[in-house]
């Protein structure tokens, strides 16, 4: 009689694709992830638990550290048709993912479900039919040393955040958390924007030539005078604004510049060296989960997050190896696949004389045992995936790394010209491609867009000393050094990896949460620190500095390596960390006392002077002292949208005068015969028509749109602003209205609840109904799967969007990072913005 198998594997997507290679006596089943966890709020705690004060925790530190194991809201289910199928089988393949969380999920479902049958650990880094087969032969146990170190990451981060958190409340604002990682990358960009406040703006001069040597043209630029080197950006001090120290150069300034242009138009040029020389590029080493990520967000905009997502899917599906790794090695099939992918494309010309292979660098790498790379034996093009979309992007990206990596080096030849004119010396550059190589393939990205261009040919004529140039045009070019460049996601990841902290596979959770938190935003590509932001990491610097201390967060990241390997043992570990003589327990105990609130809640910005920038319940603003004897106080919310470093003096003072000042009438509103205001709040400039009084204690507002200056609107752009909400008309199938409006994200039209957002092309001030029903036709998604069901609205508190969506477990509610879910015998059609509010503030309510 045939044996009947189960294989227990993550996700459904993992499992349809599973089931195709294995035969039909092997029945495939998700977890749908993991299966047990450490509580999440006092309502996961057990009855019998909840008057210790461990378990508020998870860790009972008193008894060995033993961690407190529930099984998730909506995973009995899942679990109880586990056991159901285990009846029936003779034995039990655990296929959870190859690294240490996929260990956990494979030990957890062990512990649970508790099968009397054989268990086998089933690992493979890819999805395909021989992969599989392989897979099955070569089984092995459960590697409990994975578990471990896991399970003591777990611990070690739900002591940090569990213990931190509750002072921040306590000692900022409610809601706040700290993170063993996510305080860490946070202070990195907190740092680099107290980089940007520091820096000073220098001016310099240069000019830019255009010359001509027969009939081609090409430009040279102004390097020394009187034989002495003209400064550029990279000579000034970013602190002082002055050429950094024992540096003899040039500063040149308008009138200089003007000077010798006057000068040199008058005079002869001429070549007075040229200079050539080859060289070859290699092509990068392919893709690592970190590596990934940065060039997903630097060639595709995508957020780490996002990236991660799409490559889950891509693995799922059978096309790309496993896409948690610290490996850049390549398998010989890999290898052999795209050597033969390189020949047929491009030419055996183009293929890399020798086999490349490639090592990791960190000590520590053992996420898996291969590269990010398309599947199989065969790789599939990314015209025949049946891709499209973000997918498509991503596959197309690991597909092209992967080619690169066994092609040729690109041959280059660059060319540097020195030329003489008066008492000047100007140099013109270029560079030829003699052979492109792999560039054929894949140019990698880069956070600088200067550097971007590195690849691109600039070629110049052929010279050579002495030849006679003729001057075409000659004109000053003036320069302003710039600040530090905040962290993009891609530029924050590399320096994290760089640092040893964290793992690449949590990189894009510890963005997202920083971000969601509210300790970070997004503006275009960039990771600014919020207000909120500094004050967590100022607290954090000064009362629990190693916390904060990349070198101190890397050798955490070392010894929770060397618990995977075996040389350590956790639990020594854990009670140094948090019980001993500097033990994180005895810190905070000691010094919660000693952290002054109202200081926790000041931030210290030291270009500010005779203000002070505070934390407040409805975020930040600023206050200026009153004389006792004269005057009040004065404070002034600081719109969202202004990051720490560019709060400048000016703008503070601009702030505070219109608070000082109080609503001064722009005019009235000549249908309703109102006063308008110009006012700021927390979400920046906006125009209000009437006063706030005690019938209205909400008068009719509408923000002001980027770009317009609040000081310089006029009575007729506040009337227009204020139009706004528009209603374009009745939904021909629901009979209900269509409205279009401007909201802290953009301007969107909205249909019984449902939003969408205008584009680029559209006003919303002339949008027309028609238009409006064409964009509420398309279909909309969430993030991770999910899809928006409805949007709510705004949060009557913040002004943040609600709405539900749905995913893997049915109907949610989403409000900033928060989730609850809609009871299944609602109907989402039924649920009212004033229900969704009110149990989201039922969920507060229980983490208190």
């Amino acid at each position: 009689m045939a044996k009947n198998f189960l294989v227990i594997v993550e996700s459904p997507t993992k499992a349809k694709t599973i089931r195709k290679f294995l035969p039909k006596n092997f029945t495939v089943e998700a977890s749908m992830g993991h299966v047990r966890d450490l509580p999440q709020s006092a309502a996961d705690i057990p009855k019998d638990l909840k008057k210790e004060e461990w378990a508020k925790i998870g860790v009972n530190v008193e008894k060995d550290f033993e961690p407190l194991y529930v099984v998730p809201k909506g995973k009995s289910k899942v679990i109880s048709e586990l056991r159901k199928k285990l009846k029936t089988s003779d034995e039990l393949y655990l296929a959870t993912d190859e690294d240490r969380e996929g260990e956990s999920i494979s030990w957890h479902l062990a512990e649970v479900l508790k099968p009397k049958i054989p268990i086998k650990r089933m690992v493979f880094h890819e999805i395909t039919k021989s992969a599989i087969e392989n897979a099955i032969k070569d089984c092995r146990e459960i590697d409990l040393r994975l578990v471990k170190a896991q399970e003591a990451r777990r611990i070690l981060d739900r002591l940090v955040g569990y213990t931190l958190s509750p002072l921040l409340w306590k000692k900022i604002a409610y809601g706040l958390s700290a993170g063993r990682v996510q305080s860490v990358a946070l202070r990195m960009i907190v740092n680099r924007e107290r980089e940007r406040l520091k820096f000073q703006k220098s001016e310099y001069w240069d000019l830019q030539a255009e010359l001509k040597k027969n009939a081609d043209r090409f430009e040279a630029r102004l390097i020394e005078v009187d034989g002495v080197r003209v400064a550029s950006g990279k000579d000034f001090d970013e602190t002082t604004g002055k050429l950094e120290a024992g540096k003899q150069l040039k500063v040149l300034n308008a009138v200089d510049a003007e000077g010798l242009v006057g000068q040199l138009e008058r005079t002869d040029w001429k070549v007075e060296s040229v200079e050539e020389k080859d060289f070859t590029s290699r092509p990068p080493i392919p893709f690592i989960t970190s590596t990934l990520q940065q060039e997903a967000n630097r060639k595709l905009g995508l957020s780490t997050r996002d990236a991660m997502r799409v490559a889950q899917g891509l693995y799922e599906e059978g096309l790309i190896t496993y896409m948690r790794t610290d490996s850049p090695n390549l398998s010989q099939e890999a290898i052999r696949a795209a050597r033969s992918a390189v020949t047929e494309l491009y030419g055996q010309e183009y293929l890399s004389p020798e086999v490349r292979q490639f090592a990791a660098k960190s000590k520590g790498a053992q996420e898996a045992h291969e590269a990010i790379r398309p599947a199989g034996a065969e790789f599939v093009h990314p015209k025949s995936s049946g891709l499209s979309g973000k997918e498509l992007a991503v596959y197309e990206l690991i597909w092209m790394r992967t080619m690169a990596c066994q092609m040729a080096d690109a041959k280059k030849r660059s060319m540097s010209v020195r030329i003489k004119a008066g008492n000047s010396l100007f140099q013109a550059t270029g560079t030829r491609i003699l052979f492109p190589g792999f560039l054929r393939a894949y140019v990698e990205g880069s956070d600088d867009p200067a550097a971007a261009l590195e690849d691109r040919e600039v070629l110049l004529p052929a010279m050579k000393s002495g030849d006679a140039l003729g001057l075409e045009k000659l004109e000053p070019v003036s320069h302003e050094t710039k600040p530090p460049a905040r962290y993009t996601e891609a530029s924050l990841v590399q320096g994290m990896e760089k640092a040893g902290i964290g793992r690449p596979s949590t990189y894009a959770a510890v963005i997202g949460t920083i971000v969601e938190r509210d300790y970070v935003r997004r503006q275009k590509n960039t990771l600014v620190p919020t207000f909120t932001g500094f004050a967590v990491t100022q607290l954090l610097e000064k009362h629990f500095d190693q916390l904060v201390d990349l070198n101190f967060t890397s050798k955490m990241e070392q010894s929770l390596d060397e618990i995977a390997e075996g040389n350590l043992d956790s639990l020594p570990y854990l009670k140094s960390f948090y019980l001993g003589k500097q033990g994180l327990k005895g810190q905070v105990e000691q010094k919660e006392k000693q952290i002054d609130p109202d200081e926790s809640r000041s931030v210290n910005l030291t270009h500010l002077k005779g203000v002070e920038v505070r934390i407040g319940r409805y975020g930040p603003y600023v206050v200026k002292e009153g004389n006792k004897n004269e005057q009040d106080d004065v404070h002034a919310s600081i719109p969202e949208d202004i990051a720490p470093a560019d709060l400048s003096a000016e703008k503070t003072e601009e702030l505070l005068e219109i608070q000082a000042r109080g609503p001064q009438p722009l005019g009235t509103h000549p249908e309703t015969g109102q006063n308008m205001y110009v006012l700021v709040g927390r979400f920046g400039p906006y125009v209000q028509m009437g006063e706030v009084t005690e019938e209205v204690p909400k008068p009719k507002r509408a923000s002001i749109p980027k770009g317009f200056d609040p000081k310089s609107v006029t009575v007729e752009q506040a009337v227009r602003f204020l139009s706004l909400p528009r209603e374009l008309g009745l939904h021909p199938e629901t009979k209900k209205p269509i409205q279009c409006n401007a909201g802290r994200f953009g301007p969107y039209v909205v249909h019984d609840g449902d939003f969408r957002s205008l584009k680029k092309e559209d006003d919303v001030y002339t949008v027309t109904l028609e238009r409006a029903l064409e964009l509420l036709a398309q279909e909309k998604k969430g993030r991770a799967g999910s899809t928006l069901v409805k949007e709510l609205g705004l949060h009557p508190k913040d002004q943040k969007p609600i709405a539900i969506y749905n995913g893997k477990y049915g109907l949610y509610i989403k409000y900033k990072s928060t989730n609850v879910s809609v009871p299944k015998e609602m109907n989402s059609e039924l649920v009212t913005l004033d229900q969704a509010v009110q149990w989201l503030a039922d969920k507060s309510k229980k983490k208190k």
